[in-house]
């Protein structure tokens, strides 16, 4: 065989071998990004009395565990929260001097963020299934729940999820909820 035939199968060796090294560094990028905020993610989760499971699941849907996401409504952080929300945690916990950019703090934005979603949660606490009703109150406020929860579904939260006028919102549940159930294994070992 010359030369000239080899370097072509050299540069097919090199490719396959560049590819190979891309499909295995994507999933462990992927995967170690996933549980680098399960320390303030527990911690939140704990002091809030929430699964940290739930906490890690919105945080999964509305960052993809980025600190540093910003939203398009001034959303910030991990837990991509609106100023309001995250001055209502401030004003509970009794904190001074506190600005809407400390939520890019991941341990602040989780603790927030938590805080936010168990006063969802709360809100929800006496009907079949609260969790449905918490998510859809994160992520589209509470006067759109009051609106969808009409009915059968001011009760049934099977009913609700179908009255949600809004296919964005329905999804964010069920994503929410699916990602719960997938993590859930993960802090009960």
């Amino acid at each position: 065989m010359s030369a000239p035939q080899l370097r072509p199968a050299r540069w097919t060796i090199f490719l396959a071998l560049l590819i190979l090294a891309g499909a295995v560094w994507i999933p462990l990028r992927a995967t170690h990004r996933e549980h680098s905020q399960d320390t303030v993610i527990r911690a939140a989760a704990r002091r809030y009395d929430l699964h940290p499971a739930l906490v890690k699941a919105v945080v999964w849907r509305e960052s993809r565990f980025d600190p540093a996401a910003r939203g398009p409504a001034e959303e910030l952080g991990l837990m991509q929260l609106r100023e309001e929300a995250a001055r209502e945690w401030a004003e509970a916990e009794h904190l001074a001097d506190f600005a809407h950019e400390h939520c890019l703090n991941p341990a602040t934005n989780t603790l927030a963020g938590a805080w936010y979603l168990k006063k969802c949660l709360s809100r929800y606490r006496t009907l079949d299934d609260p969790l449905p009703y918490a998510l859809a109150d994160y992520n589209a406020g509470r006067g759109n729940v009051l609106r969808w929860a009409r009915a059968e579904a001011a009760t049934n939260s099977g009913a609700f999820l179908a009255a949600i006028s809004y296919p964005g919102t329905r999804a964010y549940v069920r994503a929410v909820q699916r990602r719960f159930d997938h993590y859930r294994p993960e802090f009960e070992r």
